[in-house]
């Protein structure tokens, strides 16, 4: 075991962290095996291999000498975290991404080492089984070290309530982003190494480890700058582009890599979708004390990468379009992404209230997930959730625990028909929630974020007001299929149709699209549960390869000649 796991840094001694599984060795069989991916370095004492902010960094193995691991501290001083000595291995989640390296690497004495390139890192990963396993479960533990320690990853400036603010931290949160948040004061001058001040324009601020500054960063302009999305190739035809990271999306990406197709994830925000947001998953096989929905989806997103799986987070689709047998998705931006297949499951967006002033407090009062970011603002306090489904449930029951107290709200006479038994009968036993039927939101009011709610019951007529900032609106979701429109055959409510019907495959998932399918609760008539939307992501790559074998004599004849009709297609669009 790495010697500095033993010690007393706070982000090592945390209850939740595991040292035996952040700092394995590896076996003298394992290295041998290690030896046909790298090739043996010496390096000098006091040499640093990588430094903080460094991407696609090799991983090293310790053959003889020693490497000290830091974080960089206070007035530029660096805080060594891990000790690595013989058949240690360096490196943390950033191995299997493109996020730029969180600490520092440096040899402690003339040392022999294995230099593991990234490239051949990737074909270990998939080929050697044992030590993929064991490299993939070390990085997310030495993640969750480096989460835990206070001069880790970057500093958030802003104010609370702040819509702006909530987002960049939600963003960070749901990627697993390390980062400090500071709460700048209201009214005095603000500084940060004497580059930040106190016009609002200016918050909120992100400072990077290198002590730039980004002031109001868009979340694509920070997923960039910190390598959490990893941008398509423009000149590279993948087998397969999933659409959407959700529950469906993961499990597809897991499959088609896992199978040997080149896969790329294209997602609006970060792992998880939908049930990425649920405090906890108790219905789920194999987690019989449940699961947050969070912890589910970054497991996912591990195997993924584990497989080689390529994630473009914080992205859009604008366009879909097929020319000569090749999907042509255009993200946000204008930057194009070419695939053989498709698998679309960008599942729903959150539906709103029809109330007045709805709008202005939206991450200000306004949430649409009931998780621990969320419940900081509500301890101790009174909050309102909205929604009879099971997600609005799992909210309650979560923040029960927290808050003072709950008010559920339903438009319906019960929770009967929409709702898990087991999550009515703890609503119905809980002394710190209070169900409210037949009623709706009527009034929202507050000055910079929420401070008071109204609402109705409309079968007799009682309004309740109370001072209450913070409301969960669960009420369903719509098709996140806006894209899609005029490309592919959607149902009524924009739900995309898919197999059965005439000019479709022989498949549930199919669109009416060649080499387009399908999965989870953006396809029409599907079943709005984890598991399901999980086993048609993974039953759907079955059809991606059939598809593929039935049209590979095309792909192969002129894949340069597909390639460079939707780059023609691309100067077109630009030049109109």
């Amino acid at each position: 075991m790495a010697d500095e796991a033993k010690n007393n840094n706070s982000g090592w001694n945390t209850p939740e962290f595991r040292p035996d599984l952040a700092f394995p060795k590896l076996t003298e069989e394992m290295v041998e095996r290690l030896r046909a991916y790298g090739r043996e370095e010496i390096f000098p004492a006091n040499v640093p291999l990588f430094t903080q902010g460094d991407r696609q960094v090799d991983m090293f193995v310790v053959l003889d000498g020693a490497i000290d691991i830091s974080l960089p501290a206070a007035q530029g001083e660096s805080k060594i975290i891990v000790h690595h000595k013989k058949y240690d291995f360096s490196g943390e989640l950033n191995l299997l991404t493109s996020q730029g390296s969180l600490v520092e690497a440096r040899t402690v004495e003339e040392s022999r080492l294995l230099r593991i390139p990234r490239n051949e890192l990737q074909r270990l990963m998939r080929a050697e089984g044992d030590i993929a396993n064991l490299i993939t479960s070390a990085t997310i533990w030495r993640r969750i070290g480096i989460i835990g320690q206070e001069t880790s990853g970057v500093v958030l400036m802003g104010h609370s309530n702040d819509a702006e603010t909530t987002e960049i931290q939600r963003f960070l949160v749901r990627n697993s982003y390390p980062h400090r948040i500071v709460e700048a004061p209201v009214q005095e001058a603000v500084t940060v190494d004497d580059d930040l001040s106190d016009h609002q324009p200016t918050l909120p601020a992100v400072v990077l480890s290198d002590g730039r500054v980004l002031r109001r960063p868009t979340i694509a302009q920070l997923a960039d700058e910190l390598g959490i999305t990893e941008l398509p190739d423009p000149t590279m035809i993948y087998d397969v582009t999933v659409v959407g990271a959700g529950p469906s999306g993961l499990a597809a990406a897991v499959y088609a890599a896992s199978e040997g197709l080149c896969t790329i994830v294209v997602e609006g925000t970060a792992p998880g979708g939908q049930a990425g947001t649920s405090s906890k998953i108790e219905n789920y096989l194999g987690f019989p004390t449940g699961i947050s929905g969070q912890r589910l989806a970054s497991r996912a997103q591990l195997q993924a990468l584990k497989f080689g799986v390529r994630f473009a987070i914080s992205r859009d689709i604008v366009t879909a379009e097929q020319i000569d047998g090749i999907h042509r998705l255009t993200l946000a931006g204008g930057i194009p992404v070419c695939s053989r297949a498709v698998v679309v499951a960008s599942g729903a967006q959150y539906r709103k209230l029809s109330v007045e002033n709805y709008g202005q407090f939206e991450n200000r009062g306004i949430y649409y997930a009931a998780t621990a970011m969320e419940s900081v603002l509500c301890r101790e306090k009174e909050v309102i959730v909205v929604g009879g489904g099971n997600s609005a449930g799992q909210a309650a029951v979560f923040l029960s625990g927290i808050a003072k107290h709950v008010h559920h709200i339903v438009r319906g006479k019960s929770l009967a028909s929409t709702m898990s038994h087991y999550l009515i009968s703890r609503i119905e036993s809980s002394s710190r929630i209070t169900l409210y039927t037949h009623s709706e939101i009527e009034k929202l009011e507050g000055e910079s974020s929420l401070e008071c709610v109204t609402w109705v019951n409309r079968r007799t007529g009682e309004r309740t007001m109370k001072p209450i900032g913070s409301v969960f609106v669960m009420i369903g979701a719509d098709p996140n299929s806006g894209w899609l429109f005029g490309t592919v055959r959607l149902d009524k409510k924009g739900f995309i149709l898919t197999g059965g019907s005439e000019g479709f495959e022989s498949t549930p998932y199919a669109t009416s699209v060649p080499g387009m399918y399908a999965v989870g609760d953006v396809r029409s008539n599907s079943v709005k549960r984890v598991a399901s939307a999980v086993g048609e992501g993974s039953v759907v790559i079955s059809d991606v390869h059939r598809y593929l074998a039935d049209h590979r004599n095309k792909f192969a004849a002129e894949p340069n000649s597909a390639l460079a009709a939707l780059r023609s297609a691309s100067a077109a669009a630009t030049q109109g």
